[in-house]
């Protein structure tokens, strides 16, 4: 528990800079933005390995918390769906969804983490996944808080780009869940 643990800390932290210290952030990045960013990458890879063996080593000795109902399976498949969509607007410039929600990549993040939360009862998911979940909140709230104060306002450039974002959303969701999930997670979700 304690890599993982590590692992969220590095991570997590590298991505929280501009929730608790923005202007510091900026001072770096005015400074050098190649360092900040080549040293930003290094500690979120490391931080992303770390999470990846630590997480593994929970579930070869998984402390169970409750058994979730079969029913949490269908509705974390049905979520995830969603978060799919959204970190597909997050890159699709111009989509109403951006638009609507602000942070589509981070409001993925939250359904993402919720949707593991509800189906998984382990230890190492509710640390895993609430870490994750938690970071999201705060880093949502922090990003439009900034929105708000820069007077940031995200435009939409018709259906079309939404249609595009939920294309690609479903077609990678369906693409992860059916062949993806398993291989790399080991676990099936629709088995």
């Amino acid at each position: 528990m304690l890599v993982l643990l590590l692992g969220l800390v590095l991570f997590l932290g590298v991505h929280s800079v501009r929730i608790v210290a923005d202007d510091w952030r900026n001072a770096q990045v005015a400074r050098s933005e190649g360092r900040y960013k080549g040293l930003y990458s290094l500690a979120s890879a490391l931080g992303l390995a770390l999470i990846v063996w630590g997480y593994g080593m929970t579930r070869s000795s998984p402390v169970d918390l409750w058994l979730p109902p079969q029913w949490t399976r269908h509705a974390a498949s049905l979520l995830t769906l969603v978060s799919f969509v959204l970190l597909a607007a997050a890159y699709v410039p111009g989509t109403r969804i951006k638009a609507a929600v602000g942070h589509p990549m981070v409001a993925g993040v939250k359904v993402w983490a919720f949707a593991h939360l509800l189906s998984n009862g382990r230890l190492g998911d509710l640390v895993l996944f609430g870490a994750f979940l938690a970071w999201a909140v705060l880093d949502y709230v922090a990003a439009r808080r900034r929105d708000r104060a820069a007077g940031t306002v995200y435009r939409s450039a018709g259906l079309a780009r939404d249609a595009i974002a939920v294309v690609v959303g479903a077609v990678a969701w369906f693409v992860f869940a059916l062949y993806l999930h398993g291989w790399l997670i080991g676990v099936r979700p629709f088995t």
